[in-house]
């Protein structure tokens, strides 16, 4: 070993290297949307409203699959830096919708621009073929990890 260089063994295993895939991509995301103030852990939440103006908080947590306390901190996060609001729902008051202003709005195309940069990154020695059974497979596992129960 060299240079402080660690083994381990089966370097190889899934989910390090979804770990690191995912590692990458927050720094990636974290760099490139820094000067809009906006995290890697708030983006997600720009990308469900994006498509999804004014739905519950608690549809964008059941969306993304974190907790509700998650949301809270994503959403005030965002309500600080002005890209969304709350307003309560006319038909049930203890439930809160989510909006996007026109701040948000702008930087739409931005967003969508730098996580489709970067996918396109990550699969540019990719053929068309492989692309589609990558996706595929992903989908299969993410499937399989959203089914085992959380206590």
């Amino acid at each position: 070993m060299q240079n402080g260089e660690i083994k381990m063994e089966n370097q190889e295993s899934i989910g390090r290297l979804i770990s690191c895939i995912h590692r990458h991509s927050q720094i990636h995301i974290a760099k490139e949307l820094g000067t809009y103030n906006i995290g890697s852990g708030q983006f997600s939440f720009l990308m469900i409203l994006y498509h999804n103006d004014g739905v519950s908080q608690e549809s964008i947590a059941k969306a993304l699959r974190v907790d509700k306390a998650t949301t809270a901190r994503a959403i005030k996060k965002l309500m600080e830096e002005e890209y969304v609001y709350k307003e309560r729902s006319p038909l049930d008051k203890r439930v809160y919708k989510v909006f996007l202003t026109e701040r948000a709005k702008k930087i739409k195309s931005k967003i969508i621009r730098v996580l489709s940069g970067w996918t396109e990154f990550l699969l540019s020695d990719f053929t068309k073929e492989e692309r589609e059974l990558f996706t595929k497979l992903l989908i299969k596992i993410a499937k399989n990890a959203s089914s085992i129960k959380q206590d």
